[in-house]
């Protein structure tokens, strides 16, 4: 289980700032992300298994076929979920239209970067020890 703060900014005509506490756990293939406020009240739960993924914020919940299909609806954007597994082990594994740093993860520091499709899009994530 990983643990730690993340922000995503989507820059564009409109742009978008999100930043939370995480608790990512499982795999790629079966997992769960949950996001929290600092004050500690959850903000989602993202859970994924083969051929099913669920969001749920607050009382409403949505559905997907696969995790990527989900959180293109939900958050009008690929996010690499699946891929971060593999960065938080130091592992650089290549997404197509994102660039990963993983110079500072002995600091327990990630930066991606989105450039397609766009808007522009960065990921940072800093992991708590």
């Amino acid at each position: 289980m990983w643990t730690g703060r993340l922000a995503l900014q989507v820059q564009g005509d409109e742009a978008q700032s999100f930043s939370a506490l995480f608790e990512l756990r499982g795999s790629p293939a079966q997992g769960e992300l949950v996001l929290s406020s600092p004050l500690g009240s959850t903000l989602a739960v993202l859970r994924w298994q083969p051929g099913e993924a669920a969001l749920q914020t607050g009382q409403q919940t949505r559905q997907a076929a696969s995790l990527d299909a989900l959180l293109q609806d939900a958050a009008g954007s690929r996010i690499p979920v699946a891929a971060l597994f593999d960065w938080l082990q130091g592992i650089n594994t290549p997404v197509a239209g994102w660039q990963v740093d993983l110079s500072s993860l002995p600091e327990g520091r990630v930066l991606a970067q989105r450039s397609d499709p766009p808007p522009p899009a960065t990921l940072r994530i800093a992991l708590t020890r």
